[in-house]
């Protein structure tokens, strides 16, 4: 059996995952990055992107509009703002129109970015091609 980490998926209401992983790959703000058990510590932001999370025998692919991940050598916690199963269909389409909504309300260029990049990543599920 391969080493695996804890890692631990919260949002702002609730814990959403708790399991020992064996790698995942988050989109952090310079680019996306894995994290495997014994990674140095790290704190990174998150843009809007895809988590996949390899657990022992299946892969997990969840949506983060953005947060913060916390790296230790034994632990992986991420801090998302809004996070979903990212093959669940319905999920990508209500999230989308939400976003779309944050973009046209966007009031400055940081806000703007950030709305945009999720639009564009949902947009890209929605297609197949995330």
């Amino acid at each position: 059996m391969a080493d695996t980490f804890k890692f631990e998926l919260v949002s702002p209401e609730r814990v959403l995952l708790s399991e020992n992983a064996e790698q995942v790959v988050l989109p952090g703000a310079q680019g996306d990055f894995a994290v495997l058990v014994n990674h140095a510590p790290l704190l990174a932001m998150l843009r809007p992107g895809v988590l996949a999370v390899q657990l022992p025998g299946r892969t997990r692919r969840v949506f983060v509009k953005g947060g913060f991940a916390e790296v230790e050598p034994d632990r992986l916690t991420v801090l998302a703002q809004t996070a979903f199963d990212a093959d669940a269909s319905s999920a990508v389409a209500a999230e989308l129109a939400i976003s779309q909504a944050e973009l046209d309300e966007a009031e400055d260029d940081e806000a703007r970015f950030m709305a945009q990049e999720a639009v564009d990543r949902l947009r890209a599920l929605q297609a197949g091609r995330a």
